[in-house]
């Protein structure tokens, strides 16, 4: 039996840089995503940005509002395609409850780190956070220079 290749880049459909930049990442959850043909065709060819999408709380139930799914031609000129549509975070009722009690504590929101493939179907990784100060943010982007002067100390040392 052939072994099936994986697609380059993994199954990461898109991520938010900008989220582990303007908050601190407290605690992590998977949540499946309901969505329609249209949005899924435009996943797999990988039109999705969720740089200003964040999750709010509806009735127990949890949307992620703000992704912006581009709509392929091809594939939806049939139906009106809402690209900005809130769409409806699937998660276990302790796992919602659990989120909307730290939400309604001062300072914290929800947002979405991640899209991905597993096991065929859409994920999202959203994220309980609370916003950096600005001190918080220099401090962050020391750490990386340090990092990376490391590294390159690193790769001459080995040369």
């Amino acid at each position: 039996m052939a072994k099936k290749k994986k697609a380059p880049g993994g199954n990461t459909i898109c991520l938010n840089k900008r989220a582990k930049h303007e908050y601190i990442i407290e605690q992590k959850f998977e949540a499946g995503v309901s969505l329609t043909g249209w949005e899924v065709k435009s996943l797999r060819e990988g039109r999705a940005q969720l740089v200003d999408s964040y999750v709010i709380f509806k009735d127990n139930e949890a949307w992620l509002v703000g992704a912006h799914f581009t709509p392929l031609i091809t594939a939806s000129t049939h139906v009106v395609a809402d690209p900005r549509r809130d769409r409806k975070l699937l998660l276990h009722a302790k796992e919602i409850d659990r989120l909307v009690v730290a939400v309604e504590a001062k300072g914290h929101t929800c947002v979405a780190l991640a899209l991905y493939w597993k096991n065929g179907r859409v994920k999202c990784e959203i994220a309980l956070v609370k916003g950096k100060k600005l001190h918080d943010k220099r401090a962050s982007e020391k750490e990386k220079d340090a990092n990376r002067e490391k590294q390159r100390a690193m790769a001459v040392h080995k040369a």
